[in-house]
């Protein structure tokens, strides 16, 4: 008896599975395993030869699902006798199986998401073993993106009923003085980040339907006083600056079955330099609690063009001159581990 897993996180189970489970009971009867679903992992047990092909003919599945957008009524029949008689469908020619279905973080038409360097991964881990993650690192490491994927995927699954995504309305650096428009109009350009990310992520009407809805909101941090966001996963993106008070408030809003992602980049903080940035404050607070994890991203997890790595550097040797030759008091690499 053999045992192989699927990873469907990402995915519209629904769909994939069939009304009642349609779907799943053809492929059972066709192969005659034992197919059991529990969250988002599917766990087939048969023969070493029919597990191999029910775990290819569910990877060609999802690969067709995300594609289309829907599973046509002989899609199952079709890539069963593929899988059986040639090994693999057409429709995918192996990119599907050759992916790492353990980081596949979310399906979507234009690809996998899923991690890319060891800090990547770290983060992903830590998200799905904990409540609260905290990831800390500079520019272009995916901090914002996989988060953004992973409540989607969250979302997709189940696992909860509402993504809230919040970002402090603070400007890098320059006034951008009187915004036209009504209120949505004048905090959509600090959100714009966030509405990128979700472009990638989910169709147009999709998205519009969820924002519809509010199963999806963006908002100001300040907006986020005085809720309870019960079910939901809730990102708050450009942690560094929010102030010690902003934090405390928006850590204090998860009600029950809800988890929390926070990204930012300890050196590029916007805020008055009297103002302690809740971001660096948190580290210290809370490094011991049990259900709060930190991922920390370096250089080397930057997936952007290659010279951000380059940009990166270049200012932390400017830095480390202007001090007088000493070491910077923000290091190029962070730790992995706060201190």
């Amino acid at each position: 008896m053999a045992e192989r897993k699927v990873l469907l996180a990402g995915v519209d189970a629904v769909q994939l599975l069939g009304f009642n489970d349609a779907n799943l009971q053809i492929i059972e009867d066709r192969f005659g395993a034992t197919i059991t679903v529990r969250g988002d992992l599917l766990t087939v047990r048969g023969s070493e030869n029919d597990t191999r092909k029910i775990e290819k003919v569910f990877k060609e599945l999802i690969y067709i699902l995300n594609k289309n957008g829907n599973l046509a009524p002989n899609d199952v029949d079709t890539v069963i006798d593929l899988v059986t008689v040639n090994g693999s469908s057409p429709e995918t020619t192996g990119e599907v199986a050759t992916e790492d279905s353990d980081y596949a973080i979310l399906y979507t038409k234009v690809g996998i998401i899923k991690p890319r360097t060891p800090g990547q991964k770290n983060y992903v881990q830590q998200i799905r073993r904990n409540d609260i993650v905290f990831g800390i690192g500079p520019a272009g490491t995916g901090k914002t993106y996989l988060a953004v994927a992973m409540a989607v995927a969250a979302l997709k699954n189940r696992d909860v009923t509402k993504v809230v995504l919040a970002r402090p309305a603070v400007e890098a650096g320059e006034n951008l003085g009187f915004l036209p428009g009504d209120l949505q109009d004048k905090v959509d350009p600090y959100l714009r980040p966030l509405y990128d990310a979700l472009d990638d992520m989910l169709s147009a009407e999709k998205m519009k339907s969820y924002m519809e809805k509010r199963i999806i909101e963006i908002v100001p941090l300040a907006y986020m006083r005085g809720r309870t966001l019960h079910n939901a996963f809730v990102i708050l993106d450009e942690a560094q600056n929010a102030t010690a008070m902003q934090m405390k408030m928006f850590l204090t809003r998860l009600g029950a079955h809800s988890r929390a992602v926070v990204t930012g980049d300890v050196t590029q903080i916007d805020l008055p330099s009297s103002t302690v940035s809740g971001l660096v404050q948190i580290q210290e607070i809370l490094k011991s609690i049990q259900g709060v994890g930190f991922a920390y991203f370096d250089r080397n997890d930057v997936v952007r063009h290659r010279l951000v790595k380059d940009i990166i550097d270049a200012y932390d040797r400017f830095k480390a001159g202007s001090n007088g030759g000493t070491k910077s008091a923000e290091p190029a690499s962070l730790p992995r581990t706060p201190k």
